[in-house]
């Protein structure tokens, strides 16, 4: 007599090409790797402007079943962006029918990126961005403080040196003048931290009112001791807030330090545009890349009604970008609380990171690092040291 089995109410079926059958032998759908990378070609990252496949985001893609599990590797910090990259995703894969768990993660990772030729990458830090003017009183240190704490925002870890050896605004910026950098072994300096941002300046060494009364090549060695004799800690990002010209110290950076890329701020003004054009060039001779323009104090909001007005002229930075060929990263509004904050050792990316100015820091600041991470990367790391001995 044959065995009697129990079918449970269910009948076996053939296995189509696209299902699977589970132990009650109902189908369950199995989707294609091909369609999921297919689907994820129509995302299109808000910050870069391309879809994550072809810009090689997507890594780690696992299909089983109808489960699917990927991690998305940004080149660039974007925290504030995860969720909203997440949406996207989410909308692309449900269009596919049968989707089961989906799985994604989202994380950055920032690499080091091409310098000028012959020139090393400095330990510590992967990539250099010199914040510069053509002339002083243009918000240059403002913008290159706020874009360093905006980076942090977004996730990167961060550092800022404070190049005007004569005039360093950085200690009273930041809230911490009146700290002294400390040395572990006597001959490099511990840099200090404010803000989640690591940071060095010859104010942190020298008394509030004492003038650096320096001929160039003195305040050229006391910038480049400053530069490399820090113990910079794993920074993505090391923003250096140039002193304003393009004299000693500016050209001394600009040939002997490795910078990714360089971001000249100016104001609508036609006498700051005049000088801002001589920092652009200047950096275009040494071979260091412009990320763009930024324009400050590009109108002017009233702290008793909110009237607009622009004081200084308008369209001036894009003006500049349009006849350089160069982006535009963003423009500023002169704002009392601006000055405010900064002055009061807090910046307004810390001060009110929700608030509508903050907002155009870290725009600026994704503009700056996407910039950055599409550069070619750095491949020094892959070439041998040649070492010639005597046998």
């Amino acid at each position: 007599m044959d065995e009697y089995v129990p079918t449970l109410g269910y009948h076996l079926v053939s296995v189509a090409p696209c299902g699977a059958v589970d132990f009650l032998g109902k189908i369950t759908m199995s989707l294609n790797p091909e369609a999921v990378t297919q689907a994820l070609k129509t995302v299109i990252d808000p910050n870069t402007g391309k879809d994550l496949v072809t810009t090689r985001c997507i890594k780690n893609l696992a299909v089983s079943g109808a489960d699917v599990r990927f991690d998305v590797e940004l080149g660039y910090p974007a925290r504030s962006q995860h969720f909203k990259i997440r949406e996207l995703i989410d909308a692309a894969l449900a269009t596919l029918p049968g989707l089961g768990r989906l799985d994604v993660s989202i994380r950055s990772h920032i690499v080091a990126h091409a310098v000028q030729q012959g020139v090393k990458l400095l330990p510590g830090v992967k990539n250099i961005i010199a914040v510069a003017s053509g002339k002083g009183g243009v918000g240059k240190s403002t913008t290159a403080v706020n874009l360093a704490l905006a980076l942090v925002a977004e996730g990167a870890r961060v550092g800022i040196l404070d190049a005007d050896i004569y005039g360093p605004s950085q200690p009273q910026m930041l809230g911490i003048g009146d700290q002294r950098p400390q040395s572990a072994d006597g001959k490099t300096m511990e840099p200090l931290e404010a803000h989640g941002l690591q940071a060095m300046s010859i104010g942190f060494l020298v008394d509030i009112e004492t003038p650096m009364v320096w001929r160039g090549p003195m305040a050229t060695q006391a910038l480049t001791q400053l530069l490399r004799e820090t113990t910079w800690s794993d920074l993505d990002y090391l923003i250096i807030d140039m002193p304003p010209g393009t004299g000693d110290i500016q050209l001394t950076l600009s040939q002997n330090v490795p910078v990714t890329g360089a971001v000249i701020v100016t104001t609508p003004q036609d006498i700051a545009l005049l000088d801002a054009r001589k920092g652009l060039k200047m950096f275009e001779k040494v071979g260091v890349p412009i990320i763009g323009v930024v324009e400050n104090m590009s109108l002017h909001i009233c702290s008793s009604c909110g009237h607009e007005e622009s004081i200084f002229g308008t369209g001036g930075g894009e003006k500049l970008c349009a006849e350089y060929g160069v982006p535009f990263l963003g423009a500023l509004p002169l704002d009392l609380q601006i000055r405010v904050e900064v002055d009061g050792g807090v910046p307004t990316v810390v001060a009110d990171p929700d608030g509508r100015i903050a907002g155009i820091y870290k725009d600026i600041a994704r503009k700056v690092a996407v910039s950055v991470a599409e550069k070619a990367k750095d491949m020094t790391h892959k070439f041998p040291n040649i070492v010639i001995q005597n046998t």
